[in-house]
């Protein structure tokens, strides 16, 4: 491609539609590369010449910090109609239509977390266990990320119970505060690899919480889709549930040794210690109907389509919490494993990081358009929503565990301010 045409320096809004297009390319699509290159360098110029802030100044901007095939989908949708309100031109019948529409999503959504809150307050957990995060609402925020539409509420509470199930179990195993000891760890991870309700007997009474808890929910659900579909899925969400367990323990026992993996033994064990295979395995029984086998069987070697998603999410937690967390100790993160491996700085170390999301975003684009035994909304979901959350989400740093700044305003744009019709 080379350079821009002059002509083509002029129509600035096509420049940003291909600057957007190149973040739809998979791997080899070296033109596409390039156009993201030479576009960008045309935006910034034309930034750099515009002294005055106007509409098309404000997408450029918007979309230079992050493109929109990055972004979750509701919050832009919430941006998108307050640019268009201030945009000359705009249609009011339109605008008036978008902003009931997202006050009625808004109402569905609070329903949900309603729901939610009511499960949440009946397990106690927070209560019973003190040194357990009470992160409802963030959880409820990570769930309208992965699935959004208004149809899917039940996933949506599914989901919202997963996530928060998953910050408990994670604040059993963290290896910063060590309130479990790792003979402990053990104990409860070989009590959910075994599923075995006896196994409780060995337990500290935390921990019985914790696994009952556990136990109970996906008892409750397995019982849903037994009785609607006739399969029996305890086994693929026992699965998923051990296998995250394993690796928080993997992850506590390098923190106690002191060792520091390569980059991919890190990851090899920080896609799963990451959750996104158990939070798709819930999503998909809770929105498919039917259930396939051939489905059945991806779960059980975790295909693709779960593993790239789970490694931007892993990445983007990573490059938004890793400095502090090393600073109090913490068990190395992917930055850190690049850093000692290869003797790079820390700049350079997240620049490789932030390169190699960049590849697996290609990895996904190709994917998405694979046959696959997947439903498109699971599809989408997978491939796309966890990952545009996970950059949501550790965008400004750790929106997950700072939740006063941007996550704060997230919330109550997603869930508690409606848009004023007037």
């Amino acid at each position: 491609m080379g350079t821009v045409k002059p002509w083509l320096n002029e129509d600035i809004k096509g420049i940003l539609c291909l600057y957007e297009a190149s973040y739809l390319s998979v791997e080899g699509e070296n033109i596409l590369e390039e156009a993201r290159d030479v576009t960008r360098n045309s935006l910034e110029e034309y930034l750099k010449r515009t002294v005055d802030q106007n509409d098309l100044t404000m997408i450029i901007n918007h979309a230079m910090e992050l493109p929109l095939h990055w972004r979750m989908p509701r919050l832009e949708a919430r941006w998108f109609i307050d640019a268009y309100e201030r945009s000359q031109g705009m249609n009011p019948i339109l605008l008036e239509l978008a902003k009931l529409d997202y006050n009625m999503v808004q109402a569905t959504y609070q329903e949900d977390l309603k729901h939610a809150s009511m499960w949440w307050r009946s397990a106690v957990l927070p209560e019973k266990l003190s040194f357990v995060r009470d992160r409802l609402v963030e959880n409820f925020l990570w769930t309208v990320g992965f699935v959004f539409e208004p149809q899917f509420g039940y996933c949506r509470r599914i989901l919202t119970r997963v996530n928060s199930l998953i910050t408990t179990i994670d604040d059993v195993y963290d290896v910063y505060d060590v309130y479990g000891t790792l003979d402990e760890l053990e104990l409860f991870t070989d009590a959910v690899d075994r599923w075995d309700i006896n196994a409780m007997e060995q337990l500290p009474r935390y921990m019985k919480i914790c696994f009952l808890a556990l136990y109970n929910f996906t008892s409750e659900m397995a019982y849903d889709v037994l009785k609607e579909q006739g399969f029996h899925i305890i086994p693929y969400l026992r699965k998923a549930w051990a296998d995250l367990c394993k690796s928080y323990l993997v992850e506590a026992k390098w923190y106690h040794e002191g060792y520091m993996p390569s980059l991919q033994e890190y990851m090899n064990n920080a896609w799963i210690s990451m959750s996104s295979p158990v939070i798709l395995v819930h999503a998909y029984f809770s929105i498919t109907n039917p259930v396939t086998k051939e489905a059945l069987g991806c779960f059980e070697r975790y295909h693709d389509i779960i593993r790239w998603s789970s490694i931007i999410f892993r990445f983007s937690d990573d490059l938004g919490t890793s400095s502090g967390e090393l600073k109090r100790g913490d068990a190395p993160k992917s930055i850190q494993c690049y850093m000692h491996e290869t003797g790079a700085s820390e700049d350079d170390a997240r620049k490789y990081i932030g390169f190699l999301i960049d590849e697996t975003w290609k990895k996904m684009n190709e994917d998405r358009n694979l046959n696959s035994p997947f439903p498109q909304t699971f599809i989408g979901i997978a491939l796309m929503n966890v990952a545009r959350m996970a950059q949501c989400m550790y965008q400004y740093g750790d929106g997950y565990g700072v939740q006063d700044r941007e996550t704060k305003d997230r919330i109550m744009t997603l869930f508690i301010e409606p848009i004023s019709l007037t």
